[in-house]
């Protein structure tokens, strides 16, 4: 840790189901009920047919590639992912949705690969399986050692941080919630006896209030908060004004960071009173090579996002982006002209945020600000 600066890796939407289970040492079953593709292993070919043969199976570092030896070389003091992918062998298919991820618990090395600290749960994905699969998710990723937030047994654990200690006297606390807008369904939220994810069911100033209040019961000082959000479309870069008021709100209740995802790219940037906010960070891993139809998007484009705060006031210092490609179910690095366009794209789209990225040789991203706004 930088003296004085606190570094978090910030990693959008990890699938590791389906077709990336299947290359794995130890695959489920491929078996799935979607409209057009009912065997996972389907995806496998497609990604063969997009970028040339993967070698099956492939070690547990496989999917995260060239990204492992960035995490190495920066050492980030917390590392937190989207975790959207149900851990588990059992449970039915969940009714009434049109795609459903898992990962067989045995590949669960896969994810320990990248060593998270804490993994998000609250999303669309996590319940694919229903609530045996989501127990048994809960039980894997307990049993290996990895905290996580957004899910839970009952309200009161779906709605608890993931409390990670730093190496000073402070911490960082990660909350994760989830709103319908990602397509969450609304029984999926836990209550007092039923287990599911952290749902807010609109993205309001009252919303915000009552997630200041919960940040209030379990802040301390030198404490830096996060919000991971599982909010927004699968596409297109619009972000709503009902989203920017709640990701303000969030900011103006004493959150230092908004991690924003579920977007299949990643979408604009903000400072906002000296914090960011991300309003969706794409995805990372996933088996989505080869499938048509948002080529435009550039989703096969994806970010590690490093981002650095003082210690103890959680102000924003800086925002470095490193740009990879998913190919063979693996993340390589970019070429220029692939950073420059990625570049250009944020840049365009971030602008009406009073935001601009600068790029640099190495196809590396930084964040420059041009207004502040407020926090309470």
């Amino acid at each position: 840790m930088r003296e004085g600066v606190v570094t978090l890796f910030l990693g959008g939407d990890v699938m590791l189901g389906r077709g990336v289970d299947q290359i794995l040492p130890r695959p489920g079953h491929p078996a799935l009920r979607e409209t057009y593709v009912r065997d996972a292993r389907a995806y496998v070919e497609m990604a063969e047919a997009a970028n040339g043969p993967i070698p099956r199976p492939v070690g547990f570092r496989w999917p995260w590639g060239e990204a492992l030896a960035v995490l190495d070389a920066v050492a980030p003091d917390v590392r937190v992912v989207n975790l959207e992918t149900a851990v588990t062998g059992g449970g039915d298919f969940a009714p009434g949705k049109g795609v459903h991820y898992r990962m067989n618990p045995a590949n669960l090395p896969c994810l320990a690969a990248a060593r998270p600290d804490v993994c998000a749960l609250a999303n669309n994905h996590v319940l694919d399986f229903g609530p045996p699969g989501l127990h048994e998710t809960l039980d894997a990723l307990g049993g290996a050692g990895l905290r996580f937030a957004g899910a839970g047994r009952n309200a009161v654990q779906a709605r608890r941080p993931a409390i990670v200690p730093l190496a000073t006297d402070g911490r960082v606390l990660v909350f994760s919630f989830g709103l319908p807008s990602s397509g969450i369904p609304a029984a999926w939220a836990a209550t007092g006896q039923r287990g599911g994810v952290d749902v807010v069911m609109e993205p309001s100033v009252a919303a915000a209030a009552a997630f200041a209040e919960r940040l209030r019961q379990v802040r301390r000082p030198g404490d830096i908060a996060v919000a991971s959000v599982h909010w927004g479309p699968n596409w297109g870069y619009h972000v709503s004004r009902a989203e920017i008021g709640f990701a303000h709100a969030l900011v103006d209740s004493g959150v230092d960071i908004v991690h924003g995802h579920s977007s299949h790219h990643p979408r604009p940037l903000e400072v906002y009173a000296d914090r960011l906010v991300l309003y969706g960070c794409g995805d990372l891993v996933d088996d989505y090579e080869g499938i048509s139809g948002h080529e435009s998007y550039r989703d096969d484009l994806r970010v590690l996002y490093l981002v650095s705060v003082e210690a103890g006031s959680g102000r924003l210092v800086d925002v470095r982006m490193v740009p990879l490609q998913a190919r063979r179910m693996r993340l390589e690095r970019v070429s220029p002209e692939d950073a420059a366009w990625l570049r250009a794209t944020l840049d365009r789209h971030s602008r009406e945020f009073g935001t601009r990225l600068d790029g640099s040789s190495d196809g590396t991203l930084t964040l420059r600000s041009l207004r502040a706004g407020r926090r309470a």
